[in-house]
């Protein structure tokens, strides 16, 4: 019965795949696949120009080398190898998010994670995400990577002030190849465990993308120095190396290409939905006016990242990479379908608020009702999230939803993720004291 299910859920994944491939004509895949191709044959990687929308590359000079062995292959098959890579990224990063509410809420985690990253399949992000042939759902996992090592950090810190042993598991390191000596397997059993890697996946996605450098900061905020040197540490060494493998791209890329916003598509372009295409929209320019732009911005990431802030003063990790994620989405000068995925956490953490405060027996009424406007917006936004394009669009409707989760996004209060004050030493509130999820 259970081997059934997979088969069946396995086929009607490939059946969804090919149905976005067929849908989004993998049309930025196909744009970055011919510019490649023209790099390693010599050309500039910069210099391509798609036909008709004279849309180009825009990728850094590190995510081109990751996608070169694509080049390989036909644009199809490209295509399919980088769905199937991103649906197991998305199953990745739905069991770091979802695996913990399951247990919250005494369910079995495989059938909840598994629902959960059906529902998310079926949602516009990742349908773009899928059909266009981006990697975002690769960075996705990425940072969901660096969420499990800062998970295990934080036991291993919380075991060394208790001074108490940590846990004997078996692990996939004791259970490696005999040949494989075993002071080497010792210590990378032990960098597992003590999720001394945290920061690598920051690091590799901040070399990737822009956005995620956007995490090393919060890392440097809520004080996780090593962490965030770390972070810091792999995207110079990555940056570094691709600046020894292709010079000239690498200085173009941050030189000028970078900051050619418009290089894809319009600024302005309705599939933009970040602060500074609706504000474009609005005023009716190619590009929002750029001190009206930069205020709101600066304001909306600072109340971002001061949340978030609070989200991991508070012990809830999950909301706080959701916050700085969404801030990010928002802020950037350009968020496609593809890059607003941070929402679909965030449904997650309302749906997550509202059962706790709705299915609290002994929570006052107030409390409870609250949990059920949780319960409606969770709902709310990822029926936002399905609605196709072509309605949710032009009305603006994923850059609103991410304006007013960055606001009030609540989250839980669990252990403190700071060590504990010292007698005599009050702690500060939070700047901005919004809903926090009870």
């Amino acid at each position: 019965m259970r081997f059934g299910l997979v088969v069946l859920g396995g086929l009607l994944t490939l059946a969804v795949i090919t149905l976005y491939l067929q849908r989004y004509a993998l049309s930025t895949l196909a744009v970055e696949h011919t510019a490649i191709r023209g790099w390693l044959d010599g050309a500039d990687l910069y210099a391509y120009r798609a036909p008709g929308n004279q849309a180009g590359a825009a990728l850094p000079p590190a995510l081109a080398m990751l996608l070169a062995p694509l080049t390989l292959l036909p644009l199809r098959a490209a295509g399919w190898l980088l769905a199937v890579a991103g649906v197991a990224a998305l199953l990745l990063t739905t069991l770091v998010v979802a695996g913990p509410v399951a247990r919250r809420h005494g369910r079995r985690r495989t059938p909840f994670v598994l629902a959960a990253a059906a529902c998310a399949l079926l949602s516009e992000p990742v349908r773009a995400t899928i059909g266009l042939g981006r990697p975002e759902l690769l960075i996705l996992a990425l940072l969901a990577a660096d969420l499990i090592a800062l998970r295990r950090a934080e036991r291993a810190r919380h075991r060394i002030l208790a001074d108490l042993p940590g846990p004997r598991r078996r692990t996939a390191l004791d259970r490696g190849p005999h040949w494989f000596p075993d002071r080497f397997r010792r210590r990378l059993r032990r960098i597992w465990i003590t999720g001394s890697w945290a920061g690598v996946g920051s690091g590799l996605a901040a070399a990737l993308c822009a956005v995620p450098l956007l995490f090393i900061v919060f890392l440097l905020l809520t004080k996780q120095r090593r962490a965030a040197v770390t972070a810091l540490f792999t995207a110079a060494v990555v940056t570094l190396a691709t600046l020894a493998v292709a010079p000239d791209e690498t200085l173009s890329w941050y030189g000028t290409v970078m900051w050619e916003l418009d290089r894809p598509a319009p600024v302005s372009a309705p599939d933009n939905q970040s602060l500074a295409g609706v504000m474009a929209r609005l005023y009716g320019f190619p590009a929002p006016p750029v001190l009206v732009w930069f205020a709101f911005g600066m304001l909306l990431l600072a109340v971002g990242l001061i949340r978030a802030r609070s989200a991991h003063t508070d012990g809830d990790e999950v909301a706080a990479f959701t916050l700085v994620g969404l801030t990010g989405a928002i802020t950037g000068p350009v968020s496609t379908s593809a890059e607003t995925l941070w929402l679909l956490p965030a449904v997650l953490v309302l749906a997550d608020t509202g059962m706790r405060r709705r299915l609290g027996g002994r929570l006052p009424r107030s409390t409870r009702l609250t949990g059920g406007a949780f319960l409606a917006g969770a709902l709310l936004v990822y029926l936002a999230l399905l609605a196709p394009p072509s309605w949710s669009l032009p009305w603006n409707i994923p850059a609103f939803a991410l304006i007013l989760l960055v606001n009030t996004l609540p989250w839980r209060h669990g252990t403190p993720s700071l060590p504990t004050p010292r007698p005599g030493r009050a702690s500060r509130p939070a700047a901005i004291p919004l809903p926090r999820g009870g």
